[in-house]
């Protein structure tokens, strides 16, 4: 018998996971083939890697409702590896990478993604909103003799025309009926259009044929040597750190969208498994995509059942469906991805730029730049870095104390506040032991130490009493504090 738990997380709604992993599918296509073409790799294994990933993320991961994919972030990683040392390379380094994402969840660290502060999470999503509509201007150029240029005339009208009504169902569907996702409706309704017209503008065909069959297993035909490891680590290390960040980021939008807790370190395990998997059935490497899950969270998509689909759908294109997908006019996915970034986009950052601290503003700003001009894995890294260090600064401004010269010839300090790095130097000039009576307490009640330069700091100052010929003492110093300076050889002398 099905028990609840399972029953939650594949079949709530049947009929409407079922056609949001269907809508999402089609955004995934020519994802995944540009993300391959990039690349300088064959469009199948971009949709293989799409299949194997979705379809595994899906059964397994800790987040049922969040897409994954052959992403773009992962794509551009890879360039220069295969460029220089080919697809068995890739292949390789697909599997590695899938290992270090594993051994990552394994080691349950995917709850370091908690640490990562809000504003940097505005910059991502407001960062990828960017991209993704900038991804789909690449959609407007045509090759000509000539190079590489922009659509005119009568092409460039129709590709906007069909946009433009693309995204007018979109917005406008949800006010006559939620029965079925608006995407959807978009996608084969100018379909059926562009094809009944004979209207001229360009297909999912022209981007690439993807008929094929079905992936086998084939084994990286590479040196297992250190030689190979050499070259593939780093390519590896960095596709993880990236597919990992992205993956969470976006675990954490979809938590926030769904009001929902999901696994973070299940999710890391099951994506380091599927992207072993595609690489050796010759798929690319993936993590979770941010338009893609879009899709399917505003089509209705919340359980494990949306993502089998789309994973499931992507196979059937491959083995029987290409003639009627290559039909699909790409102004229709265009739409749908436009109205994806517009909604993806933390509008509302925009309003508390100017309310928030000018700290978190910056933090905000840069991820959004950086993300946009270089990649994800640096714009939060350059996030979580501004954030540590302006949290650092204001935690070291806190730091104060109060004395008490009650009683005739002591004078007890009683400091407030953390010590560390960062408020050290304000810690030593809290004290004057030159004006100080022969006897001095220190009161750390209220004070916590946290690392080693808290107890350099407590050093030095018992050498300043020291030159000046008086003693300083010390009460109240807790359990933990007191282990911190045993450990470092510190003798306190407490009263």
């Amino acid at each position: 018998m099905i028990n609840a738990a399972f029953r939650a997380e594949w079949f709530p709604n049947i009929q409407k996971n079922f056609l949001a992993g269907l809508t999402t599918s089609f955004a995934l296509v020519p994802e995944c083939i540009a993300f391959a073409l990039v690349a300088q790799l064959n469009p199948l294994m971009g949709l293989y890697g799409a299949f194997i990933i979705c379809a595994m993320t899906a059964v397994f991961g800790g987040r049922p409702g969040m897409i994954s994919g052959a992403a773009g972030s992962m794509a551009v990683v890879i360039v220069a590896l295969v460029a220089q040392h080919g697809v068995q390379y890739l292949l390789a380094t697909v599997v590695l990478s899938g290992i270090i994402m594993a051994l990552f969840g394994i080691l349950r660290l995917g709850k370091l993604i908690r640490m990562v502060p809000h504003p940097v999470m505005l910059g991502f999503v407001n960062g990828l909103a960017i991209v993704i509509a900038m991804a789909q201007l690449e959609h407007f150029r045509q090759h000509t003799p000539q190079g590489h240029g922009w659509l005119q005339g009568t092409p460039l009208a129709v590709m906007c025309a069909l946009v433009a009504l693309t995204m007018a169902i979109v917005y406008l569907l949800p006010r006559l009926t939620k029965a079925v996702p608006p995407a959807l409706v978009a996608i084969l309704g100018v379909g059926v259009l562009s094809y009944t017209l004979q209207l001229p503008t360009r297909t999912l065909g022209d981007l690439a044929h993807i008929a094929g069959g079905l992936p086998s297993l084939h084994f990286p035909t590479v040196p297992f040597d250190g030689e190979t490891l050499r070259i593939i680590f780093p390519y590896a290390a960095l596709m993880a750190m990236v597919g990992l960040l992205e993956t969470l980021l976006t675990f954490n939008l979809t938590d926030e969208m769904t009001e929902t807790r999901g696994q973070p370190n299940r999710e890391c395990v099951a994506l380091g498994a599927s992207n072993v998997v595609s690489g050796l059935f010759g798929g690319m490497g993936g993590c979770a995509m941010i338009g893609q899950t879009m899709i399917n969270l505003s089509s209705g998509g919340r359980s494990r059942l949306s993502g089998m689909t789309s994973g499931v759908m992507i196979l059937l294109f491959i083995l029987f469906l290409s003639p009627l997908i290559e039909r699909i006019p790409l102004a229709a996915l265009v739409g749908v991805m436009f109205v994806v970034a517009q909604e993806t986009f933390a509008w509302g950052s925009l309003r508390v730029l100017g309310k928030v601290p000018k700290q978190d503003a910056l933090v905000i700003v840069a991820v959004t730049i950086i993300t946009v001009l270089t990649d994800l894995a640096m714009a939060v890294v350059c996030g979580i870095i501004i954030a540590a260090l302006n949290f650092a600064w204001q935690h070291a401004r806190e730091m104060r104390a109060e004395i008490d010269d009650s009683t005739a010839g002591e004078r007890v300090y009683l400091p407030h506040g953390t010590l560390f790095f960062a408020s050290t130097a304000h810690f030593q000039e809290l004290f004057q032991p030159a004006a100080d009576p022969a006897r001095v307490v220190l009161d750390c009640k209220h004070l916590h130490m946290a690392d080693h330069s808290a107890i350099a700091a407590l050093e030095s100052l018992y050498e300043r009493y020291a030159r000046a010929g008086k003693h300083l003492q010390v009460r109240h110093l807790s359990k933990r504090n007191e282990a911190l300076l045993a450990r470092a050889g510190v003798d306190v002398g407490m009263a």
